[in-house]
């Protein structure tokens, strides 16, 4: 068991690791490129002592291990509101009004809509979660872009409109820069199609009351109350290993440890120096940042709930691809979050700010005609975040998961990698990263 580790990268699977680590005795110091700990679950205060979350937000009951550390936290959950009818505005004229209709099925084609999920089911229900490279046919899979197979396997118009605004909810992907393997390998990690879809009973079922960010604020206090350190704006530039021990590198200094425990995204863990290198990189010429922008639309009251609606719509033309109610379980202030994904978000991140709050009030005013002027307006750019490059995680090009995925959890040396992208349980989400920080310790620690 090593008596020092330096973590690099105070978001929850650093944080993690880290108190796992200093329960244990260990010596932890842990570095932070930005300002403050969350890497990317990120609160704003929108009322005084209300907060809502501008980055991972969602939960449901097959997360275990994020239950049980938010419990150890002393953090509750609150359900997410999915009461009233839905808004569909899925035709290209956005003079066109939005439809109507109770719960979250599309007006669309029923028939086409289920072949589509039965093709996406069989996809993913062939792949190896615990080893995606391995699986049937994963050569040809992880060669084929998700647009190439949409182009040859999807007929129907309906299908084919809905197909890139579904992938766009549920992984924040341009689909013309995933591969098949990536798609179908996401979808199966988080639990299946259906509950990474459903809000009740699925993997949007709750949130965490007051904001998930405070779970990392938690796991801060527990870490200094343990003796262990945190650092802040505190980029690592490099880790040279040695015999006896590993040295990190920023720009305030050099740090000294028996281990290193990186917790970054691959793109950010690539960035670093490694002395020696690493035999394989952590990310490929063709692995993307989540295309995520998230937008927070405040009003005084939640005053589409008194007209019987939800909050939630899906749009097939920008900004807002797609909305819903995040206003804090007390009720006020009324909060509208809409999310800008895939290509669409590339787009909208280029646009002046000025013009980012028009497009977005002047959508949600046609999707929701009683709303007033918002209070405020907030925009979370997560595809221009210098240290997180996109949000909800990497996306795997064509022959990333070949190239990459065989060593995706293989220490080097004195290095051992943990994050959300290299859990096959749950990659990309709030659990992935709890269980990838603590298939880091069992490591360390000889559990």
């Amino acid at each position: 068991m090593p008596r020092s580790v330096i973590v690099v990268g105070a978001g929850l699977a650093g944080l993690t690791a880290a108190v796992e680590l200093a329960d244990r005795g260990v010596c932890v110091t842990v570095l932070e490129a930005r300002d403050r700990v969350g890497g990317r679950t990120l609160g704003i205060e929108v009322a005084p002592g209300r907060w809502i979350d501008a980055g991972a937000a969602y939960l449901g009951d097959l997360h275990t291990e994020l239950h049980a550390l938010l419990a150890a936290c002393d953090l509750k959950t609150a359900p997410t509101t999915m009461a009233g009818a839905s808004r569909f505005a899925l035709t290209e004229d956005r003079s066109d009004g939005a439809a109507t209709r109770d719960g979250r099925f599309p007006p669309l084609s029923a028939v086409a809509l289920g072949d589509l999920f039965e093709q996406l089911e069989e996809l993913t229900a062939a792949v190896r979660p615990d080893a995606p490279w391995l699986s049937p046919d994963a050569e040809r899979l992880d060669a084929l872009t998700v647009a190439d197979w949409a182009e040859q396997q999807l007929t129907h118009p309906d299908a084919k409109l809905f197909f890139p605004l579904f992938l766009g909810e549920m992984m924040a992907a341009d689909p013309a820069r995933i591969s098949v393997l990536h798609m179908a390998f996401y979808l199966r990690s988080g639990g299946g199609l259906r509950y990474l879809n459903a809000f009740e009973g699925g993997a949007q079922q709750d949130r965490v009351a007051g904001g998930s960010h405070r779970l990392c604020e938690r796991l801060t206090r527990r870490l200094l109350d343990r003796g262990g350190a945190l650092h802040t704006d505190e980029p690592v530039l490099s880790v040279e290993q040695t015999e006896r021990e590993a040295v990190v590198r920023t720009p305030e200094g050099s740090y000294r440890a028996d281990a290193v425990v990186v917790a970054v995204p691959p793109l950010l863990a690539d960035a670093i120096e490694y002395r020696p290198p690493l035999p394989t990189p952590r990310a490929a010429s063709r692995t993307e940042r989540g295309c995520a922008v998230k937008l927070n639309l405040v009003f005084p009251e939640p005053v589409w709930r008194a007209h019987g609606l939800s909050g939630w719509s899906v749009n097939a033309t920008g900004p807002l691809l797609s909305t819903v109610d995040d206003t804090p379980p007390e009720g006020s202030p009324g909060v509208l979050t809409g999310f800008v994904t895939g290509a669409e978000a590339h787009r909208f991140a280029a646009l002046p700010p000025e013009e980012q709050r028009a497009a977005a009030v002047a959508q949600a005013a046609r999707l929701f005609p009683m709303l007033p002027e918002p209070i405020a307006f907030h925009v979370t750019d997560w595809l221009n975040e210098a240290w997180s490059k996109g949000c909800y995680a990497a996306l795997f090009g064509p022959g990333d998961w070949s190239a990459l995925g065989p060593t995706l959890t293989e220490p080097h040396g004195r290095v051992h990698f943990a994050g959300t992208e290299t859990s096959t349980e749950f990659f990309g989400l709030l659990e992935g990263a709890i269980r990838s920080a603590r298939r880091v310790t069992a490591d360390l620690l000889g559990e």
